[in-house]
């Protein structure tokens, strides 16, 4: 049995997101060994003392690479199909970036190549391991809600707020059909089936978009960027900026969502209400350690994490209360799931893999067909 400390990981990616995970590893011992990118592979390799380069975005090397046992995909998602399969036809473990490809077809293809290579493969949907969705969770499994009524939440950012505000996810070519759905709607829509252990079966989907031309930097920006930009150019939006979503789960519930990227005075704030026959249960990332339960006949409560009332996600915290875990530590706990499962070949079944990404890929197309026909779609 090959234990979590003895596995090698290597990154496809340079910008925001792929130095999250390379924190996340480092602070459970994996080693990194190669990185590969843009010409800024190289500032994040010095930085994070990565021995191997590949600039040029030349992946391939990097999944060839004898010293990688796990390729992580951060890439724009374009990429994400190809990249994916290269690591799996490798030999390769492979950790991906939501969404896990552009279209169904593609990632259809990948739950079946996944399969045959019997290798882990995992889509990176870190919200399910914040301690307050774990616990969430295990109060729906054991009935302390009682019967799900409905579900009411959102998912709201505001660094798209300003026309002047661009990334390469608000063309379509580049991050796919959808954007706010696609980029942040899914974390909260996969999160909520997790928590249910139930799946959207239909909806009702409005889009719309706020700023039809953005100015586009000449030269691009990272991910949540304030850097001042000289030059600009205009640049048609193809993708929504915010949306609405009328929702019904498999178990019966019915549920409503609204993301935006363009919420003026919301940094990262996803929040989920379950409303049950009993009570309720709410959270909101911004305040991560806390879970608020309400009743009709009983006062309402705040728990805090590692706290009397909350111990159903005592294996996936490791600080006591009062000191915050959040977004960080979500991803170190996912990260911990998924190498376990690598070095022991025993899974514990909460990280999502190819089959929830394809399935995350069928509501985004769900998304889009209900939108553009004005209907409610079955899936």
């Amino acid at each position: 049995m090959t234990s979590l400390h003895h596995l090698r990981a290597g990154i496809i990616g340079s910008g925001f997101i792929g130095p999250v995970h390379i924190e996340a590893l480092r602070r459970l011992g994996v080693k990194i060994n190669a990185i590969c990118g843009s010409e800024r592979a190289r500032e994040v390799a010095a930085r994070w003392d990565i021995p191997q380069v590949f600039t040029g975005h030349d992946f391939q090397s990097l999944v060839n690479c004898p010293e990688v046992d796990v390729v992580h995909i951060t890439s724009p998602n374009r990429h994400h199909h190809v990249q994916s399969l290269a690591a799996l036809r490798a030999g390769k473990h492979v950790v991906c970036e939501k969404p896990l490809a552009m279209t169904t077809t593609e990632t259809a293809e990948l739950v079946e190549t996944a399969r045959q290579a019997g290798k882990v493969f995992a889509v990176n949907y870190n919200v399910r391991f914040y301690p307050a969705v774990l616990q969430m969770r295990a109060m729906v499994q054991r009935g302390d809600l009682g019967e799900i009524i409905h579900v009411n939440g959102s998912y709201m950012q505001d660094w798209l707020l300003k026309e002047t505000d661009y990334n390469w996810r608000v063309l379509a070519s580049e991050g796919g059909e959808l954007r706010a759905v696609g980029d942040i709607g899914t974390h909260w829509l996969d999160t909520v089936s997790f928590i249910l252990g139930s799946p959207v079966t239909e909806l009702l989907a409005d889009l719309s978009t706020f700023h039809r031309t953005r100015q586009r930097p000449v030269g691009e920006v990272q991910t949540f960027s304030n850097e001042a930009v000289a030059h600009t150019e205009d640049c048609p939006v193809d993708t929504e900026d915010f949306a609405s979503v009328l929702l019904g789960f498999d178990n019966g519930a019915r549920g409503n969502l609204a993301v935006s990227q363009v919420a003026a005075g919301r940094k990262n704030c996803i929040r989920i209400e379950i409303y049950g026959a009993k009570q309720s249960v709410w959270w909101d990332s911004e305040n991560p350690d806390l879970l608020h339960y309400g009743r009709r006949d009983d006062a309402n409560a705040a728990v805090l994490r590692a706290s009397a009332g909350f111990t159903d996600a005592s294996g996936y915290t490791d600080y006591p209360a009062g000191h915050a875990e959040g977004f960080p530590d979500g991803f170190k706990m996912l990260y911990r799931s998924i190498y376990t499962a690598i070095a022991t070949g025993t899974s514990d079944g909460l990280f999502a893999d190819a089959v929830a990404g394809h399935e995350e890929l069928r509501l985004c197309e769900a998304v889009m067909q209900s939108h553009r026909e004005r209907r409610w779609i079955n899936l």
